[in-house]
């Protein structure tokens, strides 16, 4: 896969098959980092198995329309990751983002070059609207949105069943542009 400058010495690339293993790697040293963020996926999840079958379930998603991702790198490190899920087609051109960035790499830009990035990515793809949520006091992750152009829906009560309970976010969005819809 063709790797695209980001940050500094980081880098964006689509995810491949082969990367199960370094994003397995990148989950292991951030289970704890991330917990707070992340669903329950079962104690398979975090195996190699259970990364190829997850990254596989995902190529599906994008091979049918429905989904893009990217890994974040550093060196052969991954150390992040930018999705975009729930893409929708018709007149409605939209998606969700999610995003992580490695423990040892935030405060550094990265998440909010990941997203702005992906802004353009989703443009390429015919998108018109990207939404993304964030816990109420996940201000870092609030000031990435805002700082690519997204701005505040609104307050969603239990939101995402995250870490074991339903969790309240705040949504955000942003309008990529006016143009009607291709195709």
């Amino acid at each position: 896969m063709e790797e695209q400058g980001l940050a500094g010495e980081y880098g964006i690339r689509e995810l491949c098959a082969e990367d199960a293993a370094p994003v397995l790697a990148a989950y292991l040293r951030n289970r704890e980092h991330l917990a707070p963020y992340e669903p329950d996926r079962g104690d398979g999840y975090l195996t190699l198995e259970g990364q190829r079958a997850a990254v596989a379930e995902r190529l599906d998603g994008i091979r049918a329309g429905q989904a893009a991702s990217w890994v974040l790198t550093h060196g052969d490190d991954v150390v992040g990751r930018v999705n975009l899920s729930t893409i929708v087609r018709g007149i409605f051109r939209s998606a969700s983002v999610g995003y992580w960035v490695d423990r040892d790499h935030v405060g550094r830009g990265l998440a909010t070059a990941a997203v702005g990035y992906v802004c353009g990515a989703a443009l390429d793809l015919g998108l018109h609207r990207l939404q993304a949520g964030t816990y109420p006091d996940n201000v870092g992750s609030q000031t990435v949105l805002l700082r690519n152009g997204f701005t505040l829906i609104g307050p969603a009560p239990a939101y995402l069943f995250i870490a074991g309970e339903w969790r309240d976010h705040l949504l955000y969005q942003r309008v990529l542009h006016d143009r009607p819809p291709v195709g």
